[in-house]
């Protein structure tokens, strides 16, 4: 290990920045003090001085002091040098370290915090560099640098600094005093690189001077710095174990998505030339739980939702997102959580929460006050900040409280979430995509009830409208395919228990080669692995563009369906445009194309057409009515409800009692407005009663008035 003194170091840092960084410093100086600090990459260090980067790797406290001294050396176009920070950014692989193996021998060495999740930041303070006092006695003012946590004050009036040289009390100056901005933070591990229930470690992080402020709960980020310990204390009792803190030096904000996946040439060259496979769709689509029968339709659509469509940037500074949020309500047992699971398996950077054990704090963001903040308010980034540039997986969303559920709007549309609490005003950025699995209100769909009124008891149609595909699983009975159903269930556990008989018996019933042929039968296409760095290199490298039949395609779609609207339907809105570009978007990454062609606009039509069949179609006008999907009354209806509002109000303007129920259904009738008939009058008349539109008065039976007279 080399040693140096300071002067060989100075000297030695010297002949690099001059060689290396000096327009760099002559940039910092004249933009001083917008620009405080010098980067520069390990590898510049390495290539001209090993020794030095060796040095710089094992002694970094005296390393970058003596860099920053060098930095004060050299030429300068101004007469009063600033002082400039020393930064070292793109550490070698062998010094990043995982939290949970951070060990002894790490301490004191300059190290890198390996690809984490800021969970929590405090406010920026003002910390203490070097400390001014004011002596009680002669009034001299003494200077003490600060090198620990806790404030180290004179224990005299030092006659070196002009003191009288008494031992007296001191008062702080802080207008007098160095002071530097000084944050604390708190990483944790990427939930992606956990497996089998493994919790995510922490780390207590600090960062000073320019660094202070940049960064915010759920960004992710490698921290260049180094690792020190502090001793523990229980009451007056110093402990042996250290409590360890990451001083920071350097902050790497990983933007691009996906580019923590690590992917070999070899992996690469594999990846390319299956994006060539004609059939790579239908691959993709059987090995997206394969236990799990039928449901391509829905399986079809959560490939698309993994790769995404693109993000928008627009002039005027707004954002179009390109993310895929999809529901799945159904029936108990109809595979929706063992989907959403598989899913969080498959997606890279996936959060799985389930609605039943979540806030809305807990799915955004909330201003916590514990200890880490010294008492005082942090801010904790919660699911869907945590899976930012990811994918957010929420089961049992009905579960949730509407209140709760009312926190996804912004984070849906807008995808930011905004908090204003306990002096705390933040925005956090949610660019993720959202599936969401939920039952419908009874826990099972009812047959004899309309699909949507089930659907819009359970979600509000805003929150609904939000969603790019609504899936609708029903269990229902067809011996044709309960039979195929059943014989993959029964196949897939016995191949399940053949393969665990072999294993924990060599001398069993069954042999390997057997075992093998077994699961050979359930065994997916692609491994989830391969599946999600085949979706991490479509994000990382594929931006397609439509081209203009796409385009035409999906306007004559859209167009189509608003020229059929009947009366106060409302077929279809933008926002549903917006998810045909945005699946079609998704079909071209998949073959990582550069162009969404009419094919993709095609696939995506369909699977709109898909969800909007089961939720939004009005048989009895042979339409799509969104307000039908949303609300569970169509265009039509509502045409009906005012009709037979109006006929109320004006009976109840001739007889004071209240306007009769016949009277009512016979007048709605005899008008022949908007075709009603008897039973879907006294329907309408139930439905606004139960609505709390109209009431009956509590003298007079079968008598009816409104609400709001």
């Amino acid at each position: 290990m080399p040693q140096f003194s300071n002067e060989q170091l100075i000297d030695k840092w010297e002949k690099f920045l001059n060689l290396y960084c000096k327009e760099r410093v002559i940039e910092a100086v004249s933009k001083y003090p917008e620009i405080t600090s010098i980067f520069v990459n390990f590898l510049e260090i390495d290539q001209h001085d090993p020794a030095l980067a060796e040095y710089l790797l094992n002694h970094p406290n005296n390393a970058i002091y003596t860099a920053e001294k060098a930095i004060l050396n050299m030429d300068m176009p101004v007469e009063e040098k600033p002082h400039l920070n020393f930064r070292v950014k793109k550490l070698p692989d062998n010094q990043s370290v995982r939290i949970r193996n951070l060990r002894g021998p790490h301490m004191g060495k300059f190290i890198s915090i390996e690809s984490s999740i800021v969970k929590r930041t405090v406010q920026v303070k003002p910390k203490i560099e070097d400390a001014a006092f004011q002596c009680s006695q002669c009034g001299a003012i003494i200077q003490i640098p600060q090198s620990d946590s806790e404030l180290q004050e004179p224990v005299m009036c030092f006659a070196e600094q002009g003191g009288c040289g008494r031992k007296t009390t001191f008062k702080l100056l802080t207008d007098q005093s160095v002071l530097v901005d000084s944050q604390k933070i708190e990483v944790q591990e990427k939930p992606e690189g956990l497996r089998g229930g493994a919790q995510p470690q922490r780390l207590t992080a600090f960062i000073e001077k320019d660094l202070a402020g940049t960064i915010n709960p759920g960004d992710r980020v490698v921290l260049n710095g180094v690792l020190i310990g502090y001793v523990r204390r229980a009451g007056n009792i110093k402990q042996r174990e250290l409590n360890i803190v990451f001083i920071v030096n350097s902050i790497e904000v990983k933007e691009q998505a996906f580019e923590e996946i690590e992917i070999s040439p070899e992996e690469e060259a594999k990846i390319l030339e299956l994006s060539k496979d004609p059939g790579i769709y239908e691959k993709i689509i059987d090995s997206i739980a394969p236990e799990i029968y039928g449901l391509r339709t829905e399986k079809e659509g959560l490939m698309l939702q993994m790769f995404g469509g693109v993000a928008k940037e627009l002039p005027s500074e707004s954002r179009i997102r390109g993310d895929t949020h999809i529901l799945m309500i159904g029936d108990p047992g109809t595979a929706k959580s063992m989907l959403s699971r598989y899913i969080s398996k498959l997606a890279p950077r996936a959060v799985y929460t389930s609605g039943k054990s979540s806030s809305a704090a807990g799915l955004t963001a909330a201003a916590v006050k514990d200890p880490f903040g010294e008492g005082g308010w942090t801010l904790e980034a919660g699911a869907l900040v945590l899976a930012d540039m990811g994918s957010a997986i929420v089961d049992e969303l009905d579960k949730m409280s509407a209140e709760d559920r009312s926190a996804l709007h912004q984070a849906m549309e807008q995808q930011e979430v905004s908090i204003a609490k306990a002096g705390i005003t933040a925005t956090l950025k949610t660019r993720c995509s959202l599936l969401v699995a939920a039952n419908p209100k009874t826990g099972r769909f009812d047959q004899s009830v309309p699909i949507a009124d089930q659907i819009s008891d359970v979600f509000p149609p805003t929150l609904l409208s939000r969603f790019d595909l609504i899936f609708i699983i029903t269990d229902k009975l067809d011996p044709g395919e309960d039979d195929k159903l059943a014989s993959l269930v029964l196949s897939s556990h016995r191949s399940g228990e053949i393969n665990s008989h072999v294993k924990r018996n060599a001398d069993g019933m069954f042999t390997q080669e057997e075992a093998d042929t077994a699961m050979r039968s359930i065994k997916p296409d692609m491994m989830p692995d391969d599946i999600r760095k085949y979706v991490a290199y479509a994000k990382r490298n594929c931006f397609p563009v439509m081209t203009q039949e796409a385009m035409d395609a999906i306007k004559s779609y859209y167009l189509n369906l608003r020229r059929q609207a009947r009366g106060q339907s409302v077929p279809m809105t933008a926002r549903q445009l917006e998810a045909f570009v945005r699946l079609a978007e998704a079909s071209a990454k998949v073959r990582f194309s550069g162009v969404a062609n009419l094919e993709d606009a095609q696939r995506a039509i369909r699977l709109v057409d898909y969800c909007m069949r089961n939720i939004g179609y009005n048989r009895e006008t042979g339409t799509f009515d969104i307000d039908l999907a949303y609300t569970g009354v169509s265009g039509t209806q509502r045409g009906r409800i005012t009709e037979v509002l109006a006929m109320i109000k004006h009976l109840c303007a001739e007889h004071k009692e209240g306007a009769p129920r016949e009277l009512i259904i016979s007048e709605a009738v005899r008008s022949g407005k908007a075709g009603l008939n008897e039973i879907e009058v006294a329907k309408i008349i139930d439905r606004l009663k139960t609505e709390g539109s109209i009431y009956q008065p509590s003298a007079a039976k079968n008598m009816y008035r409104l609400t709001s007279d």
